[in-house]
């Protein structure tokens, strides 16, 4: 069974930084993109950021480039992600999975979304 366990989030003020990580097993990590995914109320999850199977490539999304960097351990099946500078519209639930490219926009690879954890920006 495909799992995935996000922590690390909270409550900080803007300017200030988060480490998030995630666990995840039931399938090869190793031979898989993994991505940072989020949900802010109100609007559709959005990709943040997605790292290659060999930590050779990494993309973010244009809001969190400079601020967030993205990396893996997969001796450890682990996801991480630096969250620096943080801003008010970085406030959301933070999910991790594995990722594929159609072409045109990053997806999301398995149905079975962990719990998340949720990163509150105050002004």
């Amino acid at each position: 069974q495909v799992q995935f366990v996000e922590s690390g989030g909270g409550s900080v003020q803007t300017g200030g930084s988060l480490r998030l990580s995630c666990a995840a097993s039931g399938f090869r990590f190793f031979n898989n993109g993994m991505g940072w995914f989020r949900q802010a109320p109100g609007k559709d999850r959005e990709f943040v950021a997605v790292i290659s199977r060999d930590s050779a490539t990494t993309r973010y999304t244009d809001s969190v480039k400079g601020r967030f960097i993205i990396s893996r351990d997969n001796g450890k099946n682990m996801l991480y992600l630096q969250m620096n500078s943080l801003k008010p519209e970085d406030t959301a639930i933070y999910y991790c999975n594995a990722f594929w490219y159609d072409g045109r926009e990053v997806q999301f690879q398995y149905d079975d979304w962990g719990q998340g954890t949720q990163v509150t920006i105050s002004s």
